[in-house]
């Protein structure tokens, strides 16, 4: 009966976690028709059992999961989407802002006077240090992981503005992974960057989502058609 099917739909999307599952996927893993398919989801939706979800990965299509679960990275886009548009703005806001970061930490290196190896030394922070500060600036209106400021830190790496390290760290150091830890330091850099680095592509922080046919798509891309025009 109508009860089983229900029951069927909401085991299909509740085995789909949070990613969700598309009403497509769902159709062909129940072998219910459509018309059939959408009447149980909008009873579940407004049960409150299930919600509909926006993917990033290809506009204007629904996921489908479980109420109370937090969608996966790849369906929202993490911490550099809003209502599933790339704000380009905020990444550009926070690429200055930790590169602002890693340079005074390096000016007060130099200025500290100490002997070169010292000096450089202290000029590298964490990415727990870097992630820190960008909390406390309080420019962000979405939770940073240390992992999203680590995907801008890396911006800064193709650009030739930072270098990392990676150093062994005991077990339990603030901001370490498996016994090691990345640290950033800026940079004046020696030689001009290459092609693909200036080329916005290089430097940008949804490259792996980018596609022909998705939300983003080099054939709608601002950067590339500012970086043409310059």
């Amino acid at each position: 009966g109508s009860d089983n099917q229900e029951k069927l739909v909401y085991q299909i999307i509740e085995d789909a976690g949070n990613k969700g599952i598309w009403s497509r996927d769902i159709r062909y893993k129940s072998n219910l028709p459509l018309t059939e398919i959408n009447k149980i989801l909008k009873n579940l939706e407004s049960k409150k059992l299930i919600k509909a979800v926006k993917s990033v990965a290809a506009s204007k299509k629904k996921v489908y999961m479980l109420y109370n679960l937090q969608p996966d990275r790849s369906v929202t886009g993490g911490a550099w989407y809003s209502d599933q548009d790339f704000e380009s703005e905020f990444v550009e806001v926070l690429n200055q802002q930790c590169f602002k970061f890693l340079q005074s930490k390096a000016e007060t290196a130099r200025e500290s006077k100490q002997n070169p190896m010292i000096q450089r030394n202290s000029s590298f922070a964490s990415s727990h240090e870097v992630w820190k500060y960008i909390c406390e600036l309080g420019i962000s209106k979405v939770e940073l992981s240390m992992e999203d400021i680590e995907t801008i830190l890396n911006t800064l790496i193709y650009d030739g503005k930072v270098e990392m390290t990676i150093i062994a760290a005991k077990e339990g150091t603030v901001g370490s992974v498996d016994g090691h830890m990345k640290l950033y330091r800026a940079v004046n850099p020696i030689i001009p960057p290459t092609g693909l680095v200036r080329a916005p592509c290089g430097l940008c922080p949804v490259f792996d989502d980018c596609h022909e046919g998705g939300e983003i798509s080099p054939s709608n891309c601002i950067y590339m058609t500012e970086w043409l025009e310059f």
